[in-house]
């Protein structure tokens, strides 16, 4: 027993000894700051704080850890005597000094003030945090710490980044160490290291090094480089070049896209008026309000799922598209049985009362949903896009709306070349006379074109109301447009509407970075309107039997 005694006790003094040893070492870590070195951080000169903060990332113990995680919280305060405390908990009553870890009392933690950082000692206190994690033995987590150091490089960070370049194994890691190494060692005093730091951000060809480059190749107020040293000097340069190459190629294809998006739209607008104006002969200014009425069918629908089936949200398009063709169609099927077919051949009198049925349906509109525009959200499979370039994301939305233009085109085609009614369309167009000759009532196929040309219209208010709020003047903005699409492409042409459509988004996407949006619109207008003088009858010219053809 005493055997026993004995040697649980010796076992025991050993345990005690070394965790008396570890807390020790713990402590002298934890609280190896002065006062000196924290004193800084209370008052008012936000240089000093800097300097101190410098420090601290420079002694990156355990003590400078813990300060700048507090400094990270807004959990330090200053007391009037100038003593900078951790705050120990939410009551405002509990701290301890900052330099040497001791409790202070009640009273004198709740009457510290707090320090105030501004955005940029907040963000190297950031950035410090990040560079302390470089260490980590996670790999998720250093990977998280780089990518935070390289969005806001500070070259007081480069201690940490040189002893993690050492240490790091993962060859991708190391990669990005050696890019984030670069980016703070460009104003190192070492030419060789500055030349080395060069060439690593030039080969990086990231728009964002634009701004630690062009320092290297500027000139002071004297007129002489900022950096000294040629070669330096030249492989930014170089790098710079790269830049610009990136930065007009991500402009080019910005441009394209922005110009097919504007076209997609123009398309859905324009492919009904093309199938009613190349038929009936009728300018119909109330085709715009068609696109409203597809918008406002789309909201229904989508107010409808928010109150009563939330869960299926993401799915309301699915019902929006059908809901939005036949609203359309059916108000143009009304309009057309009531007034447009005692107007054929009149079109003068078709244009004033088109005009006057488009102020109607708006006046209509804005009494049943109100004068002020409403929101359609997009789904979550819509929402954000993707990156194919630097500086060049392609909304979802907006890539959907391109792929369903191009659906109606080929659904539009397919009704007009592979149906019975199709056929009876497209012989009422070439010559209406010798069709009804041969038996086709066209008056009846009148009404069928005009409702079918009005429901595309309202798929095209469908796909408008994903990108932007719906209102009652929605349709006012396109019916030029669609006009412009339709008689450059050539009346009753599917194809020419689709080369006019994206056509005109192109061109005015192409101008509207040098003359702006009024501008650009115009200069189009003027181009079409010289290009009808030479070709009246548009890209392409529809065939036909007759004289009037």
């Amino acid at each position: 027993m005493a055997l026993s005694f004995s040697r649980f006790a010796r076992t025991g003094l050993r345990h005690a000894l070394a965790a008396a040893a570890l807390f020790a070492m713990f402590g002298a870590s934890a609280h190896a700051l002065e006062a000196a070195d924290v004193a800084p951080l209370g008052a008012d000169d936000f240089d000093a704080k800097s300097a101190a903060i410098d420090k601290l990332i420079a002694t990156h113990d355990a003590a400078s850890l813990a300060l700048l995680k507090a400094l990270s919280e807004d959990n330090v305060t200053a007391t009037d005597a100038g003593e900078v405390l951790v705050q120990d908990g939410t009551d405002g009553q509990s701290a301890h000094d900052a330099a040497t870890g001791k409790a202070v009392a009640a009273n004198v933690a709740a009457s510290a003030q707090p320090i105030t950082l501004n955005n940029q000692l907040r963000s190297k206190v950031a950035g410090a945090l990040s560079g302390l994690q470089l260490a980590a033995p996670d790999v998720q987590t250093r990977r998280a710490a780089i990518a935070e150091l390289l969005k806001n490089p500070d070259p007081s960070m480069k201690p940490m980044i040189d002893a993690a370049r050492a240490k790091e194994t993962d060859p991708a890691l190391k990669r990005r160490l050696d890019t984030l190494w670069a980016m703070t060692a460009l104003h190192d005093p070492d030419t060789a290291t500055r030349l080395e730091a060069a060439k690593l951000v030039a080969a990086r060809h990231d728009l964002d090094m634009y701004e630690l480059l062009r320092p290297l190749v500027a000139k002071n107020a004297s007129g002489a480089f900022n950096e000294p040293d040629a070669d330096v000097r030249a492989t930014a340069q170089q790098g710079i070049e790269a830049l610009d190459s990136i930065q007009r190629r991500s402009e080019i294809f910005g441009t394209l896209f922005a110009g097919l998006s504007l076209g997609s739209v123009l398309l859905l607008a324009a492919l009904g008026l093309a199938i009613t104006y190349g038929l009936i002969g009728v300018i119909n200014m109330a085709h715009g309000e068609f696109l409203m009425i597809g918008a406002y069918a789309t909201y229904v629908v989508q107010t409808l799922f928010q109150r009563y089936a939330p869960g299926a949200f993401d799915w309301y398009p699915l019902l929006a598209i059908p809901a939005s063709f036949i609203t359309a169609a059916l108000i143009g099927a009304v309009i057309e049985r009531l007034v447009i077919r005692h107007l054929y051949g009149r079109p003068l009198e078709t244009l004033l009362t088109t005009f006057g049925i488009s102020l109607i349906l708006i006046q209509a509109t804005r009494m049943l949903f109100g004068a002020q525009n409403v929101q359609v959200e997009n789904p979550a499979w819509m929402s954000g896009g993707v990156t194919v370039m630097q500086n060049l994301i392609l909304p979802y939305n907006r890539l959907a709306i391109l792929a369903f233009s191009l659906i109606v085109v080929g659904i539009a085609w397919t009704v007009l070349t592979k149906t019975r009614l199709g056929l009876f369309v497209r012989a009422v167009t070439q010559n209406r006379r010798m069709a009804a000759c041969v038996g086709v009532r066209t008056a009846r196929v009148d009404a069928w074109a005009f409702a079918f040309g009005a429901g595309i219209a309202g798929l095209g208010g469908c796909a408008l109301s994903q990108i932007g709020n719906v209102g009652p003047d929605l349709g006012q903005s396109y019916i030029i447009d669609s006009f412009m699409a339709v008689v450059l492409g050539g009346v009753g042409q599917i194809a020419g509407t689709v080369i006019g459509g994206f056509g005109l988004g192109l061109v005015s996407k192409a101008i509207e970075p040098f003359w702006g949006a009024v501008l650009a619109k115009i200069a189009v207008l003027v181009l079409i309107v010289l290009f009808i003088q030479k070709r009246p009858q548009g890209l392409f010219a529809l065939k036909g039997r007759s004289a009037e053809a």
